[in-house]
């Protein structure tokens, strides 16, 4: 969370947030606000950093983003995504993989170029794990940031990995 120390308060940044009259709404105003910035970039090879999130919050803002690349020619061809998480230890090819549930909802779906998918890799070693966080960040880092990061609601009220309450 940023700070910002004004006339010697301590202030902290608020997320815009917008509330949807239902998830269907919710998930094409996201895809559409997604298509605006893959769109918006001045010139071809100009690339959009994307988070992305599994569960069941962005399916169909999967799917939306998957008809829009059908039916409106959304190209993802300079796209670039980093996935928030994988299970430990998983193979990628394991019907539990969040590399499975990407390439179902969204990958095989569209233009990307594979090179410019990055989900944690569940096969490493343990003892390669730490330095393997360190270079995901850092070529977030090297990329400029994400230009937009998914995250998803979960059942407890939960909001990507940050518990209700805590």
């Amino acid at each position: 969370m940023a700070r910002f120390n004004l006339l010697e308060e301590t202030r902290y940044e608020k997320l815009p947030v917008t509330v949807y009259e239902n998830a269907d709404l919710a998930s094409q105003q996201v895809a559409r606000r997604i298509a605006e910035l893959i769109k918006m970039k001045p010139a071809p090879g100009e690339i959009t950093v994307l988070g992305l999130a599994t569960g069941s919050t962005p399916i169909r803002m999967y799917a939306e983003l998957v008809r829009l690349h059908g039916e409106e020619g959304l190209s993802f061809r300079d796209v670039i995504t980093f996935n928030l998480d994988e299970y430990y230890p998983m193979r990628p090819t394991a019907p539990q993989s969040y590399v499975t549930f990407m390439n179902e909802n969204l990958f095989d779906h569209i233009d990307i170029d594979r090179s410019n998918i990055n989900i944690p890799d569940g096969t490493l070693a343990q003892e390669e794990i730490p330095a393997f966080c360190l270079a995901y960040e850092r070529k977030i880092e090297e990329l400029g940031g994400l230009d937009l990061q998914i995250l998803g609601i979960g059942r407890t009220g939960h909001i990507g990995f940050i518990e209700a309450g805590s």
